[in-house]
């Protein structure tokens, strides 16, 4: 009979539109989660004799994964992520399978290798030394916490003030600042200001000499200003400071002295008093590594026992043109389906990848007032299918009974 047979169709697409709202429902907290809705199509018979169409039900639902943005909420973990706009974090299963995920709740395992919340490797780049090669194939992100940071020498610095234009001639004033040699140990490095002439100052640059072998030979240069107290363009720094002769045996090392910071003088005269706003130096000592996170952009970022942080890796993201065809192995994870575009991996914010938020999670899509009216939609629809079969018997039984 086929109105029976419309019936149950019916009663079999709207108890599976029932199952995709429960999954939804259930994944209401899942990070990362993205909702589906299902997707309803009839089934039409041959045309019948007076040239319409009989409709014979509906065909097997189909769950369309909908792939829409969901909340950033920020979390105090420090290895959390989330990503605004398109893109999918790439993670590789124990099997080798690369797969992708929204979810970015990470961690680290006993080898430092960062993973997901249920033990997919996260794929990027990384190298503990500060220059990850994102131009390189992406791999797992093992993260040395507790190993040490390798010294960096010094091989320039600089020092922004303002030495007083009021002040009288012969006036003295100096500063100092820290260098790292070849070992990571630091030295002071001073330099003393006297004022000459009016708009200018004499320095001269030195090193304790009981950090080296013999006497440090001062280096000295003169600070031309003009007539504004900008550090005069003509103005030349000494092209090397030479520190030789280390007491500890470090490398001998030659140091830039910086005055200028590109056209601008990082020295002014002005009538204030004389002092100090910045200095800088491009070495580093030796520190162990305390901890690590990920920044915004995807970056993760050590922590180290000096204070100081370094990038030490990056996030790959991977788009797709047409991610609604990827298939769900759950675990938050997806693979790319028969129908899926190659993936184009990168980093976030370039080739329309979204941005990544460190110390937040995307939350789930699901909303519960829409899939609570769904779910009496599909409720009624099954009640109103149920209600054609019971007419379908009683119609069946009466016909019986005009037999008899």
């Amino acid at each position: 009979m086929p109105n029976l047979m419309t019936a149950l169709s019916g009663l079999n697409a709207n108890a599976a539109a029932i199952d995709i709202v429960g999954g939804n429902l259930a994944n209401l907290s899942t990070t990362g989660y993205k909702a589906s809705s299902a997707s309803f199509r009839d089934v039409v018979a041959g045309s019948l004799g007076t040239g319409s169409q009989s409709v014979m039900g509906v065909g097997a639902v189909n769950a369309m994964r909908q792939f829409t943005q969901g909340a950033t909420q920020l979390t105090s973990a420090p290895l959390d992520a989330a990503i605004q706009g398109d893109g999918f974090f790439i993670v590789k299963s124990a099997g080798g399978a690369q797969l992708y995920s929204r979810a970015g709740n990470f961690r680290l395992d006993a080898a430092g290798i960062l993973l997901t919340a249920s033990g997919e490797r996260v794929q990027g780049w990384v190298d503990a030394a500060g220059s990850p090669n994102v131009n390189s194939p992406v791999g797992d992100i093992g993260i040395p916490v507790g190993a040490m940071k390798i010294p960096q020498t010094t091989s320039t610095f600089s020092v922004d003030l303002n030495l007083n234009a009021q002040a009288p001639k012969d006036t003295k004033f100096s500063t100092s600042l820290e260098i790292y040699d070849s070992l990571g140990a630091p030295h002071t490095v001073t330099i003393a200001y006297t004022k000459t002439n009016p708009n200018t100052w004499s320095y001269s640059i030195s090193v304790p000499d009981a950090d080296l072998k013999g006497a440090f030979t001062p280096v000295a240069g003169d600070l031309v200003f003009d007539a504004s107290g900008n550090l005069d363009s003509a103005t030349k720094a000494p092209s090397t400071v030479s520190v030789k002769g280390f007491a500890n045996g470090a490398k001998d090392q030659d140091l830039a002295f910086e005055i200028f910071n590109g056209k601008a003088g990082r020295v002014t005269q002005y009538a204030a008093v004389s002092a100090v706003s910045a200095n800088a130096q491009s070495g580093g000592g030796v520190a162990s590594m305390l901890s690590v996170g990920v920044a915004d952009g995807g970056k993760i970022v050590a922590q180290y026992s000096d204070g100081k942080t370094r990038t030490i890796g990056q996030l790959a993201i991977a788009s797709f043109r047409n991610p609604d065809t990827l298939v769900s192995m759950g675990d938050n994870n997806f693979r790319v389906g028969a129908g899926t575009s190659a993936p184009v991996v990168g980093l976030p914010e370039s080739g329309g990848r979204g941005k990544v938020v460190g110390g937040a999670l995307e939350a789930s899509t699901v909303d519960i007032a829409r899939e609570f009216t769904n779910l009496i939609v599909y409720q009624r629809g099954y009640q109103a299918n149920s209600k054609v079969i019971t007419t379908m018997d009683e119609l069946t039984q009466q016909t019986v009974n005009l037999i008899r």
